[in-house]
């Protein structure tokens, strides 16, 4: 009998839903200071021991049956067998995104869910390494994973932070490796480009966008955040203002940057002339034809560009190809570079963890997680996952590949997925 057939018999013969409710309530039980509350767990744990008992005597392979029934729903088996009909191997590494990924406002006030916490623990002492890959600050991250997940954990030796968007690695416990600045080896040249709008971004800012944003602190990356809510209309406003004056700066100081272009004024939003020339509207016909939402964005600001790509000087052009602007709708506006991007990042904390083969779980949301995921598939070296609520690009190469997509808040359901995967591909 094969395991299709097995597992079928299982959920068709047992009590599986029980099973699972009783795994949930058992692990997920609130420590609590009450003697008939620790009653109703106990008695919990009991029935739950008994009918794991039941399942592994019923079967030559019954103790993982047991486990996968108690872990994982019908449906989540059943894809996972699927994953391990066409990969035939385990997961060997999370990579995984936090905001809008492993956490979401839509059912979870944006935090991550105990359940999913949980989940990550289990594998995580299963052998299976964790890379968080973010644009967050590193202080940031590392301040909620190890609220989350414990100081132990994220200083075990197989914990990685991927932070800014891949422009540096935080491993604890590898020595000189526990934490590598990518963006030291960029050129002088690059760095130089960021430094220039760094210095710019809030001094060269009209007076209402100065009251209306702060400066993310990063390490390298430039990025604009709303002081309002996130998701806001006015944190919308403010990003969308934020976006056109980034993609101002970031003509200017690529042009200043180039030997040869020229030194003659442009004449900005507000009429004043600053910078070598045309380097503005360079900017904004570049990004605006690489990315549809950055278009639409210039668009309504009344920012469209005059000119279009053909336009830019070759060493320019050049320049910006190298630079990434990114757009996340009343949330944030960013520049980065493409040279360090997630991609790049998420290398790196594999070479420091010593994963020389990796299939790992991508899960993310963004356009930049995106890069990841399309990594991993070219690389055969892993599976991509995404929340329903993800941008349009990454749901169609979700779709496209393995299909798993998940609701708010529930990206526990997918890591059961790669738990009872990682089962399979011991039995």
């Amino acid at each position: 009998m094969d395991r299709y057939d097995l597992l079928y018999r299982l959920y068709e013969d047992y009590e599986t839903d029980t099973l699972y409710d009783l795994q949930n309530f058992v692990d997920l039980f609130p420590p609590v200071d009450s003697r008939v509350a620790l009653g109703y767990w106990q008695d919990a744990s009991d029935d739950l021991t008994e009918r794991k008992a039941d399942v592994s005597e019923a079967f030559a392979a019954g103790e993982t049956m047991a486990e996968i029934a108690a872990h994982a729903t019908r449906e989540q088996t059943f894809t996972a067998l699927d994953l391990y009909a066409e990969y035939g191997r385990a997961v060997n590494a999370l990579v995984l995104d936090v905001d809008e990924t492993l956490r979401s406002a839509g059912r979870t006030d944006n935090e991550i869910p105990r359940e999913t916490l949980h989940l990550l623990t289990e594998l995580h002492e299963s052998g299976v390494p964790i890379v968080i890959c973010t644009g967050q600050t590193l202080e940031n991250v590392k301040g909620f994973m190890i609220q989350g997940l414990g100081t132990e954990l994220v200083h075990s030796g197989s914990f990685s932070i991927v932070y800014e968007a891949g422009t540096g690695v935080f491993t604890p416990g590898h020595g000189s490796d526990t934490k590598r600045l990518l963006y030291e080896s960029l050129d002088d040249e690059i760095r130089d480009v960021f430094a220039r709008v760094r210095s710019r971004v809030l001094t060269g800012a009209d007076a209402e966008l100065r009251r209306s944003a702060h400066l993310q602190g990063n390490e390298f990356n430039v990025t604009l955040k709303p002081n309002f809510d996130v998701g806001s209309d006015a944190a919308a406003e403010v990003i969308d203002a934020g976006l056109v004056h980034l993609v101002d700066l970031l003509g200017g100081a690529v042009v200043e940057s180039v030997e040869g272009v020229g030194d003659v004024g442009i004449e900005t939003r507000d009429g004043d002339r600053e910078g070598p020339a045309d380097s503005a509207d360079w900017a904004r016909a570049y990004y605006a034809d690489a990315d549809p939402e950055i278009d639409a964005v210039l668009a309504r600001e009344d920012a469209a560009p005059t000119c279009g790509v053909e336009a830019i000087p070759e060493a320019v052009r050049d320049r910006f190809d190298r630079i990434d602007v990114a757009y996340y709708h009343a949330d944030a506006a960013e520049i980065g570079s493409l040279d360090l991007d997630k991609p790049t990042g998420v290398r790196e904390a594999l070479d420091v963890l010593g994963i020389d083969d990796p299939f790992v779980l991508v899960m993310g949301d963004s356009k930049s997680d995106l890069r990841v995921m399309e990594w991993a598939d070219e690389a055969d070296a892993g599976v991509a996952a995404a929340p329903e609520h993800a941008s349009a690009s990454v749901l169609d190469h979700v779709r496209d590949t393995d299909d798993l997509v998940y609701g708010p808040g529930d990206a526990g359901s997918v890591l059961r997925i790669v738990s009872v995967l990682n089962r399979l591909a011991e039995w």
